[in-house]
């Protein structure tokens, strides 16, 4: 595999990292096309298969591990995969984009350490675990066990925020937005050595 630009965002859930990969996106300056992870949970109501997630099976996301076709995968919860497909980077690559990644923090130094120069790791640092539950709760998506499931995780997601290129504190998001943007931006401009996988 060897291609064009990779820029990972990572975080525990409700820190905001979607919410600045999708302004990200509407930049076109930046030339970034999202990578669509797979995952083996259940959809949500408003979710559609090949934009939100690519949903298959537990069978058939084994299947794909055993044959290594995934650029970096994990088991988040129990019987919940998710991972990113090597079709998925390949394909956007084809299309001479820079791949933007909105995913989990082990997922996103996987890549890191696979791409080092070709990618840019952000973590989005969330202002308190406190916050986090309040902005989990109020999406009104998951249970109260789910929900204290996800806050136990973002302590220990937290803590690998140094491993990561950058950190960006969202406690403004206009700030964290244009911070975000001017990252990604100097990053792409930056020539890059390939590596072959």
């Amino acid at each position: 595999m060897k291609g064009g630009k990779l820029i990972v965002f990572s975080a525990p859930s409700g820190s905001g990292k979607t919410t600045i990969v999708r302004h990200l996106l509407e930049q076109p300056e930046l030339n970034l096309a999202f990578s669509v992870s797979a995952t083996s949970r259940a959809r949500r109501v408003k979710e559609k298969h090949g934009e939100h997630y690519y949903f298959i099976s537990i069978s058939q996301f084994k299947n794909h591990i055993k044959n290594d076709e995934f650029l970096e995968w994990e088991e988040v919860y129990r019987d919940n995969f998710y991972g990113t497909l090597k079709t998925e980077v390949e394909r956007l690559w084809a299309e001479g984009k820079n791949v933007i990644f909105d995913i989990d923090v082990v997922g996103g130094l996987r890549i890191k350490k696979k791409f080092p120069d070709q990618t840019l790791a952000v973590f989005v640092k969330p202002p308190s675990v406190d916050e986090l539950k309040i902005r989990l709760k109020k999406r009104s998506t998951e249970s109260e066990d789910k929900i204290n499931m996800r806050i136990a995780k973002a302590s220990v997601e937290l803590a690998t925020a140094p491993q990561f290129d950058k950190i960006i504190k969202n406690y403004d998001l206009d700030t964290a937005l244009s911070e975000a943007k001017q990252l990604v931006l100097d990053f792409i401009k930056e020539p890059t050595t390939e590596t072959t996988d």
